[in-house]
Order: C-alpha cells, then structure tokens, then sequence
C-alpha cells in the first residue's frame, strides 16, 4: 500500500521543532513563518505544552464521552475567560471542518431553516456541509452540491439584506478574516451592519474564526476588532497546538438537546489536555501583546517594498500580494534561505507564524525577502 496523492509536497522533511524553528532529517534547519497553516500557536514543543500531554498520557488518554471529563469542562471555563465569552457554551469535536458542520447544523436546528449565506471566495473545510459553504468548485464533488447555500461578495450588505429578507435562512457564516482566499477582512461596519441584520431578521450569525482565532490577529477573535458578537464561534488550527480539536461556542440563547451533536473523539483527555496548555502559554506568556507587536514590526519592515502589490491581515495573520516579476519568492525562501512560508492563489505570500514569533526573527524573514528581491532584479 501507499500513501493517496492529494498533496503537492515539498522535498523537505521535517524530524524536529522548537518554537520557530524546524530541522529536517538531515538537519538543516529553518525558520517557521506558516505554522502548518496556522496550527501551531505557541511554538513548536514548548515546555508546558509537553509537560501536560506527556503528564496526561501517563494517566488517561482517552475514554468517550458518555462519562465525566472534568477537563472539558477547565478548558470551557478557560477559554470563555481568555475569549471573552464566559457566558457562552462549548462543543468539542476535532477539526475546522467539523466545527462548522455542527455549527451550521445548530442554526438549522435552532430555526427550522435549511439555507445558509457563505461568501464568495469562502474557505470552511472540506467536509459535506463545510465544502458546500467554500466556494471552490474544485474541492466539491457532486454529492456536495445543493441549493441551500448562496454566495455573495464580502463586504456587501445590499446582497445580504436582499437574500436575508426572503425568510429562507438559517444562518450567516463568515471567516473573521479570510485565510485561504488571500487575507481579506470583512470591514468593521460590514460586519456590525450584518449583526443587525441578522438580530432584526432572527438569522444566526456564525464567524468562523479556524484560522483567524485564537490570538492569530492580536485579538482572541479577528472579528472582535468590529465590536461585535456572534452567535456561534468555531475554532480548530491554533487550538491545539497540532494536537487535533476543534471547538464551538454556543450563544445562550441555543438550547441544549441530548444528542443533538454528538462525537467519538472530540473533547478527549489528551486534547484537552493540550488545549489548556495553549491556553495557559496564551496568557502567562502575553501572546495577543507579543502578536500585535510582532505584526506591526512586520508591516513596518515590509512597507514600500517594490515587490509587494498590497499588504493586508492583522497581527501574525499576514497576505503579500506580489507584483508578477516577484512570485518566485516563496520558493527562494523555502530552498535559498531556508524559511517556510506560505501561499494563496498564484501570487500571495502568506505568513501565519507561531505567535511567539520575535522581532530579530522577524528580522531574518525581512533580510531574506529584501535579498532575494535583489537577487531577482540582478537576475
């Protein structure tokens, strides 16, 4: 047997990490400005993080959820304080994906309506409900196709309102700042219009928040920037640390049924486990300052550069949109000066770094980025 080829790989094998810094099987090593999409938060094997997965393995790894696990329940408690909604409830499962499917099946759940509102250019997963809400018909087979979801352009709340006043939905699902897409933020009154729309014509509001969450733009919540609060909030990527988890915090004004949503291995010891971990080096290590300070470091260095057609994101969430004589310069950095990036599209260079990233490293990425487009000119 072999391994199914749905992945484009890298020549570059990867055997050890910590924080920003990987080394691969023959021990080159290199800085991490992607993360593994965005996944790893507060650096490659840090100390309290092994500590506690290691400590829980030695006890209990996993048992399902038809039993008490007072883990869940610390992890609830945490995140609702650290997030800024202590009085929301959590559902765990194990991925993004997963997360939006149980999200969007609670709107319907809650109203009675099988329609949901995706935007264009939307990346939600790529399980049956969560693809048919990405709008990439590449990634949708067949089966995935239906006509309860309708996409329209961000940041147009005339085609909003005029597709949310028909009655027909469930709910609004939008990225707190669109990651796969190429870094685009909904605007601030886009947003705090669709929350009234929403409240006025009883939609639910979902942000997804799988890769922008969990500090990546120096707010817990990228869509915490607008002032706004949604009614259901899914997370995964940043969560875990590269432990698989995902999460859903559930307004109030959701009722709880017994098995209304239900999972094998979401919320297990371990996961747990690893959660709080990211949690409690979120806090005591001062993450979401260290973000915003890094980011804006970033920006700085990178402003004006001729390479760069717009700079865009938040924080440690960051797209470069590169002028065409340019789009080599994600492979030059991986191959020459041995930095891992990432991309959207054809022409956009993502940097989605563990957020302990410090400004010297920072430094090396914009060293590198400035060389190679001098090399590129001198070529």
């Amino acid at each position: 047997m072999k391994t199914f080829e749905v992945y484009k790989l890298a020549p570059i094998e990867p055997v050890k990490a910590s924080g920003c810094k990987i080394w691969d099987k023959n021990g080159t090593e290199y800085l991490d400005l992607y993360g593994g999409h965005a996944v790893i938060s507060i650096g490659h094997a840090h100390p309290h993080y092994v500590e506690m997965i290691s400590a829980q393995l030695n006890k209990i790894g996993f048992y399902s959820n038809a039993v008490e696990n007072s883990l869940q329940e610390e992890l609830a408690q945490k995140l609702g304080e650290l997030s800024g909604y202590p009085d929301y409830s959590l559902f765990l499962c194990n991925s993004g994906a997963e997360a939006n499917e149980n999200a969007i099946k609670l709107a319907s759940f809650h109203t009675g309506k099988k329609r949901v509102l995706a935007f264009r250019e939307a990346f939600h997963g790529r399980t049956s409900g969560a693809v048919a809400a990405t709008d990439n018909p590449k990634i949708q087979a067949p089966f995935n196709e239906t006509a309860n979801i309708t996409f329209i352009p961000l940041n147009d709340i005339k085609a909003a309102e005029k597709e949310l006043s028909t009655g027909e939905y469930a709910a609004v699902i939008v990225e707190g700042i669109q990651g796969v897409a190429g870094i685009y933020e909904p605007e601030k009154e886009f947003l705090v219009e669709l929350r009234s729309l929403c409240d006025k014509l009883k939609v639910v509001l979902i942000l997804d928040e799988v890769q922008s969450g969990y500090g990546r733009t120096g707010k817990f919540f990228a869509h915490q920037y607008s002032g706004i609060r949604a009614d259901i909030i899914t997370t995964a990527k940043g969560m875990g640390n590269g432990f698989p988890i995902g999460g859903v915090l559930i307004s109030p004004m959701f009722k709880a049924v017994y098995g209304m949503l239900g999972t094998t291995f979401g919320g297990n010891h371990l996961a747990c486990a690893a959660a709080i971990a990211v949690l409690d080096v979120i806090k005591n290590e001062s993450l979401l300052e260290n973000t915003t300070s890094v980011g804006e470091h970033l920006f700085a260095g990178l402003k004006g550069s001729k390479a760069i057609k717009e700079l865009r994101g938040r924080g440690l969430m960051i797209g470069i949109e590169l002028n065409d004589k340019y789009l080599t310069i994600r492979d030059r950095l991986m191959m020459d000066e041995k930095i891992f990036t990432g991309t959207a599209k054809y022409n956009i260079l993502r940097l989605l770094p563990p957020l302990c990233l410090t400004k010297a490293e920072a430094d090396i990425f914009i060293k590198a980025f400035e060389r190679q487009i001098e090399i590129i000119d001198n070529e």
